[in-house]
């Protein structure tokens, strides 16, 4: 039986989710996902880390632009990578009036460990293992584990006091019929390095997903 990473990584976890968010991350080869809303608030960390978050546009992972109600799509498309395993390209675009800014990744399941893979950026230069759960709600809860950087065909363990930690909150809200989520990137030692909340919908998932 065919099935998507996060199904597997979830296993009968996954059907606690709210319908909506079940349809979301239901995606298998060749299928694709896409939303668009508006990023009520994109905050970062100490003034002095912006010249880094300018390079690390340059990989389309983080930038140095922050906001209020910026306009903002995504796009899940589900493909086979170069193993030959399944993975999911993850495309997060953000507009800054005419100028774009990126938050991409390409995830694929660990099946030995049961762990999603999370490959960040373009060309990837962080690597960092993901944990989900379930909250009460329905939500879907993600936070970043072992983290390591890229250096060509190196991967070199990142020490935890200069870690990039991320947590995720996911929910569907039906009053406004839209996906709320809630993105933070800590450091041990310099607490929040980035953040965006918000909201988006998608056309697809809401002519689908009620019975």
């Amino acid at each position: 039986m065919l099935m998507t990473i996060y199904k597997r990584v979830l296993g009968d976890e996954f059907h606690r989710l709210h319908p909506a968010l079940q349809r979301r991350y239901e995606l298998l080869d060749g299928s694709r996902f896409e939303g668009e809303g508006v990023m009520r608030t994109i905050e970062g960390g100490p003034k002095w880390l912006l010249p880094l978050f300018s390079l690390g546009a340059r990989w389309k992972l983080l930038f140095p632009e922050r906001g209020e109600n910026i306009p903002f799509t995504i796009r899940n498309t589900c493909r086979i990578g170069n193993d030959g395993q399944e993975e999911i390209y993850w495309e997060r675009i953000f507009y800054f009036g005419k100028k774009k800014r990126y938050f991409n990744a390409v995830m694929s399941l660990d099946q030995k460990r049961n762990r999603i893979k999370d490959y960040l950026g373009e060309p990837p230069i962080v690597y960092s293992d993901l944990s989900f759960s379930i909250s009460r709600d329905g939500g879907l809860h993600i936070t970043s584990e072992q983290q390591r950087l890229i250096l060509g065909k190196m991967e070199i363990p990142i020490p935890k006091p200069f870690q990039g930690l991320a947590t995720v909150s996911e929910t569907f809200n039906e009053e406004h019929q839209a996906f709320e989520i809630k993105v933070v990137v800590k450091n041990p030692l310099i607490g929040r390095l980035f953040s965006y909340e918000g909201e988006f919908t998608s056309d697809d998932i809401l002519d689908s997903w009620l019975p």
